[in-house]
């Protein structure tokens, strides 16, 4: 992709590429992790966050070109299913218990990096695996979502983070100004306007949500809103700069929705435990 595209040009043709299916599989996405839990439960929850988690771990190896095709994959989903382990096999479970599958991640990818041949672009292919194990465990967030908080509280927010996704790709296909860089379709306006969006959601919800307040319930939305609007344009910069060599259109797609959800998981977790 072109970084001298005309702003004209990346709203009529490129922003349509960029931003559609990512706004269709949003709710697909937040469906997953909704309807699952209210159907199966806590196995249905846990299922929903390990496809999303093995759906990121091969879109992002796809996306960066990580070094190490295989053992990267195997590295990403044995953290994956770690993480989801630490979360659900205890009686008392806590977010702490992730960083023992950091740390261990952490030392797997380093093996996996050094032990490959020929090590072409090792420092690269290490801190692309690396990065890789913060959103898989940010996930696994989600599972202690609905269990300590209630369901219907992880229900608003996670409505709230779709609904300020959704309404920044919508914004940005259709005016995304003003441009924030060059060659990346995403403007200042629907940076701006996912933050009332996500503030909407938990403020109708907050009767359902037992949030303590309009107040409360506003703030809870707007901060959820604009972090998933901030790591939504992060994934942008990443997706513009892999898809002039991403063979696989979708992969691209995954890592723009998976990428804020993971980020608004442990956010979400820590302002339900204080409201």
């Amino acid at each position: 992709m072109s970084r001298q595209v005309s702003g004209t040009q990346l709203s009529a043709s490129t922003a349509r590429a960029h931003h559609f299916p990512a706004a269709v599989l949003v709710p697909v996405a937040v469906a997953l992790l909704v309807g699952l839990p209210e159907l199966l439960g806590d196995r249905g929850r846990l299922a929903a966050v390990l496809v999303l988690q093995l759906g990121l771990v091969l879109a992002w190896v796809l996306v960066t070109g990580i070094e190490g095709f295989a053992g990267s994959l195997t590295v990403g989903a044995a953290a994956a299913v770690a993480a989801d382990l630490v979360l659900v096999l205890p009686e008392r479970p806590a977010l702490g218990g992730l960083l023992v599958v950091l740390g261990v991640g952490f030392l797997a990818a380093v093996l996996q990096q050094m032990l490959r041949r020929p090590r072409h672009d090792l420092v690269a292919s290490l801190s692309g695996t690396v990065l890789l194990l913060c959103p898989v465990g940010a996930l696994a967030a989600l599972l202690l979502l609905g269990r300590s908080t209630g369901s219907d509280r992880a229900l608003v927010a996670l409505l709230a983070v779709g609904a300020a996704l959704v309404a920044g790709h919508l914004v940005d296909l259709v005016l995304p100004r003003p441009q924030l860089a060059p060659g990346v379709p995403r403007g200042l306006l629907g940076l701006v306007l996912a933050v009332p969006a996500g503030a909407a959601v938990t403020f109708l919800g907050r009767d359902l949500a037992d949030l303590p307040g309009a107040p409360s319930a506003l703030l809870f939305g707007a901060v959820l809103g604009g972090i998933a609007a901030l790591v939504a344009l992060v994934s942008s910069y990443l997706v513009v700069e892999a898809a002039d060599s991403a063979e696989t259109p979708w992969a691209l797609t995954v890592v723009q929705v998976v990428l804020p959800l993971a980020a608004c998981g442990p956010v979400a977790l820590a302002m339900l435990a204080v409201l």
